[in-house]
């Protein structure tokens, strides 16, 4: 049997430019968060940067024909900041856009949909001195960051996405800690996620008043499907405060146009969000063509938590317990459950109709290694995104508007704050000689684009 996709389903592949790029001080590119933090004594596995990474900013046109080997019919990249505005403000430096447009070129010459995000957490370092996303500036300068990428590339790409993630940004980078900035203030991550959110709104509008008419326009969050441990007034509770930091605080405000009421009477101790000005909730809910929805592992919560042993990426919720998985798990330990995804986006579909939907990050760390004959074996990878795959068509069966999806990850990579110790890829890279072997999911995957279709 042949799990058939509909005509014009998108398939394709996606990274990141502090992932992949390397070359972090050439042809003018500024110092970024992420080369800051990587180089901080302590806060990367193994002391890890992404200075060389998969070295992809030098080698990208191999990189573009391997890509056009695998089938990919689009591929999902982001621009760094700092390549383009070294500080953050100010005119473009030319040598940055250059290599994008190059980039760009390649693909097309190839056939590949060019899909852009322009903020993958690589945000340029002088901002983050002037306050980061705690400071309402950086939404503004974030527009202004739009408009120079998209007088250069405006009319070649077809599909942009502002942001990745502003959860990780916001919470990660200003709560927990355990991201770039690295900084641990509670008020001040709820204060990043609005700006976050402001700079997806103005940089919007500016992108809608830059571009060629029929340009899509997008965004991308890490939703969380969140899940009672336990058939307790407790756990709902939980479920339903976890969904509002994971979900609602991002969904609501672009969707329906405001913050939700539980939300902010949840957080009122931490944070009296005077930040939040008049005409910021209409800004940040300017219309948008598709939403990125990025997947990986369910989030199982109860009650009863005695509050975290350090800082928290969930701020005010000291007594929410997270629950691990005992079922099989990804190299990351991430619980292996497509049934997530399925009820994701059938949520998102249900509660917030009309917006079509896009999976632009499914994927899973195993323990990869290249074996003698030089292959790589990677069963349980195909099995995860053969189950995943599964669920995105069981969700299109059921009416949910879903137009593609995108591997996570074209190539192993620099994994944040894991270093190099978690292979997302389904290319493996030895960052030691940059060569590229493809996995058996690579393999497999090329035969699911070729078919439109999942054989099960």
């Amino acid at each position: 049997m042949t799990r058939t996709f509909p005509p014009g389903f998108l398939w394709g592949a996606a990274t990141a430019a502090y992932q992949i790029e390397g070359a972090t001080a050439a042809d003018g590119r500024g110092p970024s968060i992420w080369d800051t933090f990587s180089h901080t004594p302590g806060k990367v596995s193994g002391g890890d940067t992404g200075d060389v990474a998969a070295d992809h900013y030098r080698g990208f046109r191999e990189d573009v024909a391997l890509m056009a080997e695998l089938g990919l019919p689009a591929y999902r990249f982001s621009v760094s900041w700092p390549r383009v505005q070294p500080g953050g403000r100010g005119p473009a430096n030319p040598r940055g856009l250059d290599h994008y447009d190059r980039l760009v070129d390649a693909l097309l010459e190839h056939g590949i949909r060019p899909v852009l995000t322009l903020y993958h957490w690589d945000l340029p370092q002088e901002l983050e001195d002037a306050g980061g996303w705690g400071a309402r500036d950086t939404a503004a300068r974030f527009a202004e960051y739009a408009v120079l990428v998209a007088d250069r590339l405006g009319g070649r790409v077809p599909l942009w996405t502002t942001l990745n993630e502003p959860w990780c940004s916001a919470f990660l980078g200003y709560a927990a800690g355990v991201h770039a900035p690295g900084r641990t203030d509670p008020a001040l991550a709820l204060r990043a996620a609005h700006h976050l959110l402001l700079a997806h709104g103005l940089g919007t509008a500016a992108l809608r008043a830059a571009l060629p008419a029929g340009t899509q326009v997008s965004i991308t969050l890490n939703l969380h499907a969140v899940e009672p441990a336990s058939d307790t007034p407790a756990a709902a509770d939980a479920v339903r405060r976890i969904d509002g930091l994971g979900n609602r605080l991002f969904l609501d405000p672009l969707l329906r146009g405001r913050y939700p009421a539980d939300l902010l009477a949840d957080t009122d101790e931490i944070t009296d969000w005077g930040f939040v000005r008049s005409g910021d909730e209409p800004a940040i809910a300017a219309p948008i063509d598709v939403l990125g929805v990025n997947y990986y592992a369910p989030t199982l919560v109860d009650g009863g938590g005695t509050g975290p042993d350090g800082p928290s990426p969930w701020p005010g919720c000291a007594d929410v317990r997270f629950v691990e998985s005992t079922g099989p798990a990804t190299a990351m330990g991430w619980p292996i459950d497509a049934g997530g995804l399925r009820a994701l986006v059938h949520r998102v579909h249900t509660e917030y109709p009309g917006i079509p939907l896009m999976i632009t990050e499914n994927g899973a760390a195993f323990d990869d290694l290249v074996n003698s004959d030089g292959a790589v074996r990677d069963p349980e990878r195909i099995a995860y995104l053969r189950e995943h795959l599964a669920a995105v068509h069981d969700a299109i069966e059921a009416g949910v508007d879903l137009r593609g999806y995108f591997v996570w990850s074209l190539l192993d990579n620099f994994e944040w704050a894991y270093g190099y110790s978690k292979r997302f890829g389904i290319v493996h890279v030895d960052y030691a000689t940059q060569r590229r072997v493809w996995k058996d999911s690579a393999h497999w995957y090329r035969e699911v684009i070729r078919a439109n279709g999942l054989k099960q």
